[in-house]
């Protein structure tokens, strides 16, 4: 049974900086592309950024050279780092494994001004 656990949100203040982590079991994800994604409130679900196998890595627009993705697949795991957190960035923070339907419990960023 595959599974993702998301964790390391939380409260900050603006300007503040988060480090997420996504730990998968069930699964070798050293081979398989990993995204994040984040969904504001009243909001739809949007793609953060990406992580393929050998490393290469993209980010929404709105990243702006603010948050960097990573992994570690001897831990299999995947993180998020976020810095120059804005209050636009409070969201419940999910990673998936990209082609699959799996998906984590997510975890809550809120940033306050």
């Amino acid at each position: 049974q595959v599974q993702l656990v998301e964790s390391g949100g939380g409260l900050v203040q603006a300007g503040g900086y988060v480090k997420l982590s996504c730990t998968v079991s069930g699964i070798d994800i050293s081979m398989r592309t990993m995204r994040w994604y984040r969904q504001r409130p009243k909001n739809q679900r949007e793609w953060v950024a990406h992580i393929n196998s050998d490393g290469l890595t993209t980010y929404a627009t709105f990243v702006k050279g603010r948050f960097t993705v990573s992994r570690d697949n001897a831990e299999n795991t995947v993180y998020l780092q976020m810095n120059d957190l804005k209050p636009e960035d409070s969201a419940v923070y999910f990673c998936t494994i990209l082609g699959s339907d799996q998906w984590g419990q997510g975890t809550q960023v809120t940033v306050s001004s």
